[in-house]
């Protein structure tokens, strides 16, 4: 295992660790993994280092019954409609659930915010206004619809 950035977020588990960082380099856009530390007592994975749209972080078998709170999540920007719809199917499957407003937890409980990418452009406009309406519109929503958002925000 090795810190190549300053930090690195280390998502725990029972035992799950290898199938967890499996299934998220499956799921996210630009997902690798990088490497696994065994324990050298009885040879079962302890860590699992993957990346992450270019996020490097680690998941632990630690034994314990640790439970993820939606307190903490993971925000993924989509370039469009076609990758949140894809992102959010796959993260909502076997288990995994819709929240609400982009939000969604999947089958591990980890909280995650699928948004689409230019969310950002729409916030930093300055017009207040048509930032309203596309949070009203947003608020509507379990999955966001950037096409209804991008109409909430020019008002049309």
């Amino acid at each position: 295992m090795q810190f190549k950035q300053k930090l690195t977020p280390f998502l725990s588990y029972t035992d799950r660790a290898e199938e967890a960082a499996a299934f998220y380099v499956d799921v996210i856009p630009g997902g690798r993994m990088l490497g696994t530390v065994r324990n050298p007592q009885n040879d079962a994975v302890l860590t699992v280092e993957f990346e992450m749209a270019g996020m490097t972080f680690v998941a632990l078998n630690a034994g314990q019954n640790w439970e993820f709170s939606p307190a903490i999540s993971l925000a993924l920007a989509c370039d469009n409609q076609e990758e949140i719809d894809t992102v959010w199917q796959r993260l909502t499957a076997d288990g995994g659930n819709e929240v609400a407003c982009g939000w969604l937890q999947d089958k591990f409980g980890m909280s995650w915010q699928i948004v689409p990418s230019k969310l950002q452009a729409w916030l930093d406009s300055g017009d207040a206004a048509a930032i309203q309406r596309m949070f009203e519109s947003l608020w509507q929503m379990k999955k966001l619809d950037i096409a209804t958002l991008q109409q909430a925000f020019d008002g049309s």
